[in-house]
């Protein structure tokens, strides 16, 4: 009598990963997080080496966002073509390259292509990932999103630090060890699994009940709603990052403090995504977008006052922080006929973010830096519509309205 053969406690049948895997998905988003934040840093050691006015040197992160839109526009177009791994191993591959050719270029313009290359790969794991955490891990996706992109925190909080404690003339040298360390994330990649399936609640668009017109228009206007929730939502998160320390000088307070005050916003908006995940696992992700797009408004309308301004302005950091994660499961089971849905929105991201800055300079320009809050709190409440209106829309006809504290099952 043979015995039975015992479950597979490293990858269970629901899951895309392996726990090797998921360890190591967190620690390529460390990676991601903190080459994005390198460039800022080291703009004076760059503008020294090539020569380059400060509009010349900013154009190394405008190449590496370029890359990330660019890669995730190109490897959702792989996506389901290609294995996971490959894809995965691709992006990982491209940003170890990209990052030695901006650190060790000669000339400026190869020194660019570089950033364009490293923002590729960044693009395919921001987008990879993203993608195989919303469908991989069941009804535990949301939470383990909002652990996933809490690690992209970790990332841009310490790589300014480190550029700090080298020196920005070192930059070469931490631009290099990124590169190894997104080579030594090759070797974990064996623990994802090569194809996931579509998960059961997501019906193809000719198993969906009502005209094919109809659908269509759903589809498309879903798609748009969530599109403008997520240029808005990384729009206000982008301009809090880039104006708050503008604004609290502005209202008085010392140019100390509206640096810190800064450096606890973006620790505020990662530890939101720790806390806020085991709560996905009892409230609905329409519930908790609405919730905190709720919090972030009232943070931000409070912070047009100068005393509790820097205060406000961390609460904005913890309210933001479930919004990108928590999104992309909801999309995905309101919008399953479109399959490029998860890249769109992801694409849509990247460019609220650089759209941030040149649009918040341009009202002040016409208004006063003390209006910065004033227009974020705009797009907050816009945030706050759109979620309604996906709620209304994405309701079961059949399904009543259930109380956001009684648990998923």
């Amino acid at each position: 009598m043979s015995l039975p053969t015992p479950p597979d406690t490293t990858r269970r049948p629901d899951r895309a990963f392996s726990t090797p895997a998921v360890v190591a998905s967190c620690a390529g988003f460390v990676l991601i997080g903190a080459l994005q934040s390198l460039y800022g840093p080291a703009l004076p050691a760059l503008r020294s080496a090539y020569g380059l006015s400060p509009s010349g040197a900013g154009l190394a992160l405008s190449a590496h966002f370029i890359g990330g839109v660019l890669g995730v526009l190109g490897f959702d177009r792989a996506f389901g073509r290609i294995g996971n791994r490959a894809l995965l191993g691709v992006s990982y591959a491209l940003m170890a390259l990209g990052s030695v050719a901006f650190a060790f270029s000669p000339y400026w313009p190869l020194a660019l292509l570089g950033a364009l290359v490293t923002g590729f790969g960044f693009g395919g794991i921001d987008y990879g990932l993203n993608q195989l955490f919303a469908t991989g891990f069941g009804r535990r996706s949301p939470a383990m999103l909002n652990i996933l992109n809490a690690h992209f925190g970790i990332g841009a909080i310490a790589g300014p630090a480190l550029i700090g404690l080298l020196g920005a003339d070192r930059y070469p040298s931490v631009f290099t060890a990124s590169a190894v360390l997104a080579a030594l994330l090759l070797l974990p990649l064996g623990g994802v699994r090569d194809r996931t399936p579509e998960p059961a609640d997501e019906l193809p668009e000719d198993a969906a009940g009502g005209p094919t017109s109809l659908r269509t228009r759903r589809t498309a206007t879903l798609l748009t709603v969530f599109v403008v929730l997520y240029v808005l939502h990384v729009g206000v998160e982008a301009g809090v990052g880039g104006w708050e320390p503008t604004h609290l000088e502005a209202v008085g307070h010392s140019t100390t403090l509206a640096a810190s005050a800064t450096s606890v916003y973006w620790l505020m908006l990662t530890l939101g995504r720790f806390l806020v995940a085991p709560l996905t696992l009892r409230w609905s992700e329409p519930a908790v977008i609405a919730v905190s797009c709720a919090g972030m408004a009232l943070c931000l309308l409070a912070a047009v006052l100068p005393g509790p301004a820097p205060y406000a302005y961390a609460g904005v950091g913890l309210f933001i922080a479930p919004i990108f994660p928590t999104g992309l499961p909801w999309l995905r089971r309101a919008v399953p006929a479109a399959r490029r849905a998860g890249a769109l929105v992801i694409a849509a991201s990247m460019v609220g973010g650089a759209a941030a800055g040149p649009a918040l300079g341009k009202t002040i320009e016409l208004f006063d830096v003390r209006a910065v809050p004033a227009v974020l709190f705009v797009l907050a409440a816009a945030c706050l519509a759109a979620t309604c209106r996906l709620t209304r829309a994405t309701r079961s006809p059949l399904e009543p309205a259930r109380d956001p504290g009684t648990p998923l099952t």
